[in-house]
């Protein structure tokens, strides 16, 4: 173990949610519901399961409802839901959401993009959810996109990061994600952010959310992890992508983030097989190859 690095790390994954949003081909919400219960049984303490959004926005999140109402739920697991107004609430209050994540955007061009407003407004709309995710003592989770860099601006400043973790942080977020929503993010740069942005928000609640566009997501987790960051998002399979940012790749594959914690000696309390036998499951189901290096190899091992 190295003295460095935390010793044990907490793994959310998005695939369910983030990782099957995009997808053109219509997922059935009992496959969808195998997934998350093959995740949970895997030992995850965090699974991001839904997405209560326009079905004329994200239609693949249209059986959301009936997913939340299906799946096998285990006790102290958090099941995360995305919740983009009180609409979504109300229906996540109603699935019996553990979570409810808001958004915003540490770029203004993307959140114009993405959510067709300013990073301001998009607070703003917000605090009702914030206000009422407190009432009913359910979990809070805010998350930054493109907070390494913009595929219409750019460059990201810091600072501007910094600046809306300070917002989420008001609004009375449990947990804040800084995500590279297109994967350009470089270790030194993700070093500097999260330190920057530990100023102002417990640095056990922040997470490392990381795309795999560049082949830099691994590396950012390591540079994470050496500055005391000690929650990361992955995807089963490395399912996932960006509508809204071209080019942009899936989450990084949690098959390969538990290869690198298990060969740092790392806990994380998720069975690596069990992990692998799911991202096999979900990338038969859609017909194409797993995206995880690291899941390939160990299904590979297991047929040979």
């Amino acid at each position: 173990m190295y003295a460095s690095l935390p010793k044990q790390v907490k793994i959310v994954e998005v695939g369910p949610r983030d990782g099957l949003q995009n997808e053109k081909e219509t997922i059935a919400a009992d496959v969808k519901i195998a997934l998350v219960n093959r995740l949970t049984e895997a030992g995850f303490v965090n699974i991001e399961a839904a997405s209560f959004v326009s079905p004329k926005w994200v239609p693949q999140m249209a059986t959301s409802t009936e997913v939340m109402a299906g799946i096998q739920r285990k006790p102290g697991v958090i099941y995360s839901v995305l919740t983009p107004n009180m609409q979504g609430f109300e229906a996540a209050l109603a699935a019996g959401a553990d979570e409810v994540v808001i958004f915003s955007s540490a770029s203004e061009a993307f959140a114009q993009k993405n959510i067709n407003c300013s990073i301001a407004e998009s607070i703003e709309r917000f605090r009702e959810v914030a206000s009422a995710a407190q009432q009913n003592k359910i979990r809070l989770r805010g998350s930054i996109s493109c907070a390494f860099g913009c595929p219409y601006q750019g460059e990201v400043d810091p600072a501007s990061v910094a600046d809306v973790v300070r917002r989420l942080r008001d609004l009375g977020c449990d947990e804040i994600d800084i995500a590279d929503t297109i994967g350009v993010g470089t270790a030194r740069q993700v070093q500097h952010v999260m330190q920057l942005v530990a100023q102002d928000f417990p640095i056990d609640s922040l997470s490392g959310h990381f795309h795999d566009t560049y082949g830099q997501a691994l590396a950012n987790i390591y540079a994470s992890l050496e500055v005391g960051i000690s929650i990361f998002h992955s995807s089963v399979a490395g399912l996932g992508g960006c509508p809204y940012a071209k080019g942009a790749t899936g989450n990084v594959a949690t098959e390969d983030v538990l290869f690198l914690m298990q060969g740092l000696g790392i806990q994380t309390g998720i069975d690596l097989n069990a992990v692998v036998d799911a991202g096999q499951f979900i990338s038969a189901h859609l017909g194409r190859k797993a995206v995880s290096r690291a899941g390939n190899a160990l299904a590979a091992k297991r047929v040979v």
